[in-house]
């Protein structure tokens, strides 16, 4: 989006809403963390608390999951000028009268479904029938049609930051981050609360 649509989008809509995103397990959780940290107010209700694979909490929103139903969405501008989870399946359905600055999350797909499948059992329940060579498929065609969307849809302007990049050095993230957002985050706050221990599922060179 030109520098152009961009300022007359500010003025007609307002501040952004910082959205979170990515594929389920891609460390979603852990960004969240990280604005938090670095002075963003994030928006969540608690409803989903932390656990074994989640022990700093989900960050999650519990309406945010009702955004593909064509309910009535002007809820959503209660966001502006805060960080939100959107699991990137639903960033389509986010309202177009708002402005959105995205940190679209990108790990290894392998550490996702590795990282899926452990949570799965830890909590006792299947997999289901379909296989991680079919799932695998279908993340990466997921993503490649929800980057494309990111880079034409307007309202939006995204950052691609991965996982293991935040993992190895994560004051270097935490920078681009700021500067992509334009905020005058703590920098340092962001980089203490990143965790390698609490991420398991990480492969090497991954």
């Amino acid at each position: 989006m030109a520098w152009w649509q961009q300022t007359y989008r500010r003025f007609i809509y307002g501040r952004a809403i910082v959205v979170v995103s990515g594929l389920p397990r891609s460390g979603t959780s852990m960004m969240m963390k990280m604005l938090e940290a670095g002075g963003i107010p994030v928006w969540l209700d608690g409803v989903r608390t932390a656990d074994d694979q989640n022990p700093k909490g989900y960050y999650e929103l519990e309406r945010v999951k009702e955004l593909d139903k064509g309910l009535d969405k002007t809820w959503v501008r209660e966001g502006r000028g805060r960080a939100v989870k959107v699991i990137s399946s639903l960033l389509e359905h986010l309202p177009t009268t708002n402005n959105y600055q995205v940190l679209f999350m990108s790990r290894n797909i392998q550490d996702v479904l590795d990282s899926q499948s452990k949570m799965l059992s830890q909590r006792e329940e299947g997999g289901g029938s379909v296989s991680d060579a079919a799932l695998q498929k279908f993340y990466e065609t997921h993503l490649r049609k929800v980057k494309y969307f990111l880079a034409h849809e307007p309202g939006f302007s995204a950052l691609d930051v991965e996982y293991a990049d935040v993992l190895a050095d994560p004051e270097t993230m935490a920078r681009r981050i700021r500067t992509f957002l334009g905020a005058n985050l703590n920098v340092a706050g962001m980089t203490g609360v990143v965790d390698n221990q609490l991420y398991r599922n990480q492969q090497r060179g991954g």
